[in-house]
């Protein structure tokens, strides 16, 4: 007992203690290292969304920029188009005042021709009459001297008849030199009515001219507004892309953003679910933020369309698929509202089970249909 009390000194479990340590360190080593990669790639990560959020801050400058430019711009069209209007009223107007003289000058000719008309029947008479003094002047000449020589006594009455014949063919010549003056007269006034009359219908066809090319100018203007509506939808379509590139569950059909109804509301329901309150918040704000760019004489409205399948409604609370792609239009309308999109540039329509995107009759294809339509257009 006592030889095996002086043979141990304690250090035999020295050994175990080692082993322990040294499971202990490659461990701790095994796990630094995890958090070093760890950190390594977190780094890396989040130097790429830096990245891409730099890239993206850029775009929304850019954009900011191209709305600020096409907001001027807007502001002077405007301008152009008030002041074409404006020329357009005017050239109007007077077109209208040149067309009232042409048709008074028109009236004017009109009733001188008549009278011209009834002065030269006149002086047609007078000449007749004139013609007949003149024969019967000559027929008492010849009488007068052939009885000279037969009947003195004839001759005072003859000479009475002749002088009472000339003295009425004087006044007949008096009055077709009177008339010959007034026709003469009346010529002149209509050849300066007849001026006149071209000088009109010369201005008329100018004005007429003026007023074509106010017309093409300013359907020249409306094509820009058009133009710059296009920009605004396009600028919301990149926009709403972007707010909403996340979600896995909407499609874009042209210039339309479709939502499958499944994700907004259940079956056969108009309540929103949590996440379709959630996706149409995303469309809220990315509305508020183009509006904000969008000049306020730029008209335009956001078209909530509600869609359901072909499958004919059995009970609930609906009597028609209209009624509940109506009544999910109205719901989604309503949730825009109270997340501040204005009232005045929003509208919602039910198209029931009409324009279906998928033909088939599965329930893939019925998925489909029952969607909700967002697109940027004129009311």
């Amino acid at each position: 007992m006592s030889k095996k009390r002086g043979g141990s000194n304690g250090l035999d479990a020295w050994p175990g203690y080692v082993d322990a340590l040294s499971t202990l360190l490659m461990v701790t080593i095994f796990v630094l290292l995890v958090f070093v990669l760890a950190e390594a790639f977190l780094s890396s990560a989040l130097s790429g969304s830096n990245n891409t959020i730099d890239i993206l801050r850029n775009q929304i400058a850019q954009l900011t920029e191209s709305l600020s430019m096409e907001t001027a711009k807007d502001t002077t069209l405007a301008q152009e188009l008030a002041a074409l209007n404006s020329q357009l009223a005017s050239a109007q107007s007077a077109n209208a005042g040149l067309t009232q003289q042409l048709a008074s000058a028109n009236g004017t000719i009109t009733s001188l021709q008549s009278q011209g008309t009834a002065l030269q029947s006149q002086l047609s008479d007078a000449q007749a009459q004139a013609a007949s003094a003149t024969g019967r002047i000559a027929a008492l000449q010849a009488q007068m001297d052939v009885q000279a020589q037969q009947d003195a006594d004839a001759g005072p009455g003859l000479r009475d008849q002749l002088t009472s014949a000339q003295k009425l063919t004087q006044q007949q010549q008096d009055q077709i030199t009177l008339l010959n003056q007034q026709i003469a007269a009346m010529r002149l006034q209509l050849a300066t009515l007849a001026q006149a009359l071209d000088a009109a219908k010369a201005a008329d066809a100018k004005d007429n001219v003026q007023i074509v090319d106010l017309g093409k100018q300013l359907n020249e203007a409306l094509a820009r507004k058009v133009e710059e509506l296009q920009q605004y939808q396009s600028a919301f379509f990149h926009a709403m892309r972007d707010a909403l590139a996340n979600e896995p569950n909407i499609k874009i059909v042209g210039d339309r953003f479709v939502f499958e109804s499944d994700v907004l509301f259940p079956v056969d329901s108009a309540t929103l679910t949590p996440a379709g309150q959630a996706a149409i918040a995303e469309v809220a704000n990315a509305v508020k933020e183009i509006s904000k760019k969008i000049p306020p004489n730029v008209n335009w409205i956001l078209s909530v369309d509600g869609y359901a399948d072909a499958q004919p409604i059995t009970g609930g609370p609906f009597h028609s698929n209209f009624d509940l792609s109506a009544a999910r239009a109205l719901t989604v309308l309503d949730l825009l509202i109270q997340d501040g999109v204005p009232e005045n540039r929003i509208g919602a329509s039910d198209m029931g089970a009409n324009n279906p995107l998928a033909n088939g009759n599965t329930a893939a294809d019925y998925a489909q249909n029952r969607r909700i339509e967002f697109r940027l257009t004129t009311p």
